[in-house]
């Protein structure tokens, strides 16, 4: 490109960082958005102060944990082996925070809307109602499964042999994610090749090789000798035949077809991206990593233990929580709390004004996910193994379980919603509204899928007790420095606390940073 750079020719028209990652997006998907974000520095960064550095504690040092989440977790695990003595006190029956699993048995601790999970006492039937997947990128929380000896397996985040449902496309009939993403790229790279034949592109392409870059265009949309885009039996699949008989090529949706749906814009490129394109989970369960460190900690962890007020100042902190009735006070030399910044923002406390105003103003996500037990893994007569379908009905996506392929029972999440709308209507609910609306949204996926369902369960965050929703993603770098500021001897920490909320690995980030700042701190 330089060579095309001649001395005295006026500027090129400047581009803007939004019409670059916009450029990307319509040619490479949200990977190469990413990747073009990164190299901006516009994407929020995971990194904290440097690796782990934590030194033997100084003689009867006492840090008390609030919040058996992953971070809290984390820090009580490696505190315990630098020689501290550590006290955890957990609000809910039960750690974890929003990594939850539900199996038979389970109770939903939810406001207003308490359930028991209904599903058969078996292994692979279980729910990942929070956290569900780890990106292979995300190295800490991994290193800790390794650790721990929990045992992973790969997680089928995207299958393009699952559906895409849309109202206002093709008349509302689904379409297998396959078919849409060939003909989508087929008739994108059409226009490219017309362009590129009729000369319109020379002037950016001189000093590259037109031609190459033709035959690159015809090969990314699979286009026919005359650069026309007449179907990708090779991508799309066959209607009929193709390996012992000859294949009938599928119909073709017009692109004026595939651009009504909502599809295009995000999740047709979801599997693209660096955190969602190669990801695992624990066998049996999110909730193994939780209960790994659990039974490390079992003389340090305090369950049904909630906070209800905290005192800190330069020499140390008090804590004075309710546990079965009774009220007690630990003194430590440092508090680690987790606490949700809304919960938090009401507790008695006397941390500076500013912080108060951003635990205040902390937003309370709303997403949910909503699981049925199928009598009849149905979805894999439908050639469907693990990945997600997607929908404009307000599930949003319907996820399929990436383990125990041909056994007779599996847990599906027929319901996993995102976007306002939605989430407002399902919080309103009661348990059952939620599974009978679920169920007929399934409908527009699966015809006939309300049949095969045996029992159900919901979880809506921000109705959840001791939590009141998922922590909204903040990057607002004031805001952020405020709540990463010490008070006194008193640390946030948890994702809430990271640039890139809802990871187990930004959890792990932010224990490790306080964690660094506290070493720092004794060293001192």
């Amino acid at each position: 490109m330089q060579d095309d750079v001649k001395a005295g020719a006026p500027s090129a028209r400047p581009v803007t960082r939004r019409q670059l990652l916009q450029l990307a997006g319509m040619a490479g998907g949200s990977a190469a958005v990413y990747r073009i974000a990164a190299a901006l520095e516009l994407l929020p960064g995971l990194q904290s102060s440097g690796p782990l550095k934590l030194t033997p504690a100084r003689k009867n040092r006492r840090v008390v944990i609030l919040g058996a989440g992953i971070a809290g977790l984390v820090c009580a695990f490696e505190l315990v082996r630098a020689g501290y003595t550590v006290e955890i006190l957990e609000a809910s029956y039960r750690p974890g925070g929003r990594v939850l699993t539900l199996r038979s048995g389970d109770v939903v601790d939810e406001i207003g809307n308490r359930q028991v999970c209904r599903f058969d006492a078996a292994p692979h039937l279980y729910f990942n109602a929070g956290a569900s997947r780890i990106p292979t990128t995300h190295s800490l929380i991994l290193g800790y499964c390794k650790e721990l000896g929990i045992a992973l397996e790969t997680h089928v985040n995207a299958n393009t042999a699952a559906w895409v449902q849309y109202d206002n496309l093709l008349d509302g009939q689904r379409i297998r994610q396959r078919e849409y993403n060939a003909d989508a790229r087929g008739f994108i790279a059409e226009l490219l090749a017309k362009s590129l034949l009729q000369g319109s592109l020379d002037a950016p392409l001189s000093g590259l090789d037109r031609e190459r870059v033709l035959e690159f265009v015809s090969r990314y949309g699979d286009l026919e000798a005359d650069h026309v885009y007449r179907g990708s039996p090779a991508r799309a699949g066959f209607s009929t035949g193709g390996l012992y008989l000859p294949g009938v090529k599928k119909r073709v949706v017009e692109f004026s077809e595939l651009l009504r749906s909502d599809y295009w814009q995000t999740a047709m490129h979801f599997g693209e991206g660096e955190a969602q394109s190669s990801v695992l989970q624990p066998v049996g369960g999110m909730d193994r990593i939780v209960y790994a460190f659990a039974d490390r900690l079992r003389g340090q962890l305090k369950l049904n233990a909630q906070a209800i007020a905290i005192h800190t100042s330069d020499s140390g902190v008090q804590v004075t929580y309710r546990q079965n009735g009774q009220t007690r006070t630990v003194a430590a030399d440092y508090c680690l709390n987790s606490i949700p910044g809304p919960i938090l923002s009401g507790i008695d406390h006397n941390f500076s004004s500013a912080l108060q105003a951003r635990l205040i103003a902390r937003p309370r996500g709303q997403i949910g996910k909503i699981a049925f037990q199928m009598r009849e893994r149905f979805w894999e007569k439908e050639g469907i193994y693990g990945g997600i379908s997607w929908t404009g009905q307000d599930i949003g996506q319907m996820q399929y379980p990436s383990h125990a392929f041909h056994a007779e029972k599996g847990v599906v999440i027929g319901g996993y919603y995102l976007e306002k709308g939605p989430s407002e209507r399902f919080q309103l609910m009661s348990a059952q509204e939620r599974l009978a609306a679920a169920m007929r949204d399934g409908e527009r996926l699966h015809p006939g899928y309300s049949g095969y369902v045996e029992n159900g369960v919901s979880v809506a965050w921000y109705r959840m007790n001791h939590l009141l929703g998922c922590t909204a993603r903040e990057t607002d770098p004031e805001t952020l420095q405020i709540l990463r500021a010490p008070q006194g001897r008193h640390y946030l920490i948890g994702d809430q606390v990271s640039k890139h909320a809802g990871w187990q690995e930004s959890a792990v980030l932010s224990a490790h940073d306080v964690l660094n700042k506290l070493n720092e701190r004794e060293a001192a």
